[in-house]
């Protein structure tokens, strides 16, 4: 009998048994009902998968642990590895993980968009490989498809992948993992977009949480004169979670993530659930939190994290701050009153879809009046770097820049085919 107990225990999904996250009106909350505000770090020490040297992992979750990090975001991973012994790691320092569905060939494009068949396959491999963790806390079905004007038809095909991954998630039985949505903050965009993946009374086909990558809030700045007093009065009211999803700004240096008081304070608490801080590693582009060696244009990518200073310490004293949340039991009725905004209009050379139009089916293309037309084969290309969060990152970091990754892998992503 024991022997039988011991190989049925050792064929249980991972799991690691700390609360769970989920999404409940416009909050987070753990699994034994506390709010949850998101302390975040973006984690992409390559371009292919941190999430498989568990050596390295657990080093950096003990250092992660000492600022306050509760969450990371990575933005690429391999589906077909092992990631138990990095999510335990994590698990173990009490960080969760928001992870993007999306690999370099599968992401949706804002110029040239599709939904199909390969794309929902591999989005699901991720979903597959990351559901059976306690600690995945959600799923991004993109990171800054829109950067201008000209891609906005794209957000359908966001809402699209957003409403067949969370019908995939519910057809297999997971845990409703929540699944949203990473945008570049394109300030004549930003308020109709948002609206526009939770508008249409559709539950369904809404995303779970909406997330901002956003860098006003630089040098000798306050919250009126930074931008983030407009942030807050276009989000007040928003029926589900928004968060900032990349932060950071490092200019001037060094960076005093002056921001975090006003996210976490009495201005914006009671909106947004927290932020991700723009990254780890320090490369090129200078937003490191550590080093591990090399040169900035050549950095390594493994060993003994060495805390870059200021910056490290002026997190950590940043972080210091403790937001004041609610109980989800005290919170549920006040849940139940939120409303899903009404669907934005089309505007001249400004934001494309006119009200609700069927968003398209996998495989078809979207037709803005309402139709869902077959897709036709598309080149992946590259989409427009008009939001700071959009520029100055690696690719193995910031989704679609190329700044850091080898010329090998930029030529070879220039010339792929989505297959359909």
């Amino acid at each position: 009998m024991f022997r039988y107990l011991v190989l049925v225990l050792a064929f249980l999904p991972a799991t690691f048994a700390v609360p769970t996250i989920q999404a409940v009106g416009s909050k987070f909350f753990t699994s034994n009902g506390n709010q949850w505000f998101i302390k975040g770090i973006a984690y992409q020490l390559n371009e292919f998968d941190p999430l498989v040297d568990t050596n390295q992992c657990t080093t950096d979750a003990n250092l992660m642990k000492t600022l306050g990090t509760n969450a990371i975001r990575v933005y690429h991973v391999d589906a077909s590895q092992n990631h138990d012994g990095c999510m335990k790691a994590f698990s173990d320092a009490g960080i969760y993980l928001f992870v993007d569905l999306d690999t370099f060939t599968t992401y949706i494009l804002g110029d040239n968009p599709t939904w199909n068949q390969t794309q929902f396959e591999k989005y699901s491999a991720v979903m597959d490989t990351f559901a059976k963790y306690d600690n995945t806390a959600g799923f991004f079905v993109g990171n800054e498809v829109i950067t201008n004007y000209t891609q906005g038809a794209s957000a359908a095909y966001i809402k699209a992948a957003a409403r067949d991954m969370k019908a995939y998630r519910t057809s297999k039985g997971y845990r409703q993992i929540p699944v949203g949505y990473s945008a570049a903050d394109i300030a004549e965009l930003r308020p109709m977009l948002q609206n526009y993946l939770v508008c249409g009374g559709n539950a369904s086909e809404a995303i779970d949480f909406f997330s901002l990558n956003s860098y006003e809030w630089c040098g000798p700045v306050d919250y009126m004169s930074s931008g983030y007093s407009n942030l807050q009065a276009e989000a007040a009211k928003y029926p589900i979670p928004i968060f900032f999803s990349e932060t950071g700004c490092n200019k001037p240096e060094p960076r005093t993530f002056a921001d975090q008081a006003a996210i976490f304070g009495p201005q914006m608490v009671d909106t947004w659930s927290g932020s991700i801080i723009y990254e780890w590693i320090q490369e090129q582009n200078d937003y490191g939190l550590i080093s591990y060696g090399g040169s900035v244009e050549d950095p390594v990518r493994s060993g003994t994290p060495q805390p870059v200073a200021p910056d490290f310490t002026n997190l950590q004293a940043a972080w210091s701050v403790q937001p004041s949340g609610v109980q989800l039991s005290d919170y549920t009725k006040s849940a139940a009153s939120l409303s899903t905004p009404a669907c934005p209009s089309s505007t001249a050379n400004g934001w494309p879809i006119n009200g609700n139009p069927a968003i398209p089916a996998i495989g078809k293309q979207f037709d803005i009046t309402g139709s869902s037309l077959p897709s036709a084969t598309a080149s992946t290309t590259s989409s427009g770097t008009a939001s700071p969060s959009a520029s100055g990152k690696s690719a193995a970091s910031g989704g679609k820049g190329i700044a850091s990754v080898t010329l090998g892998l930029a030529i070879a992503m220039a010339g792929v085919i989505v297959l359909l």
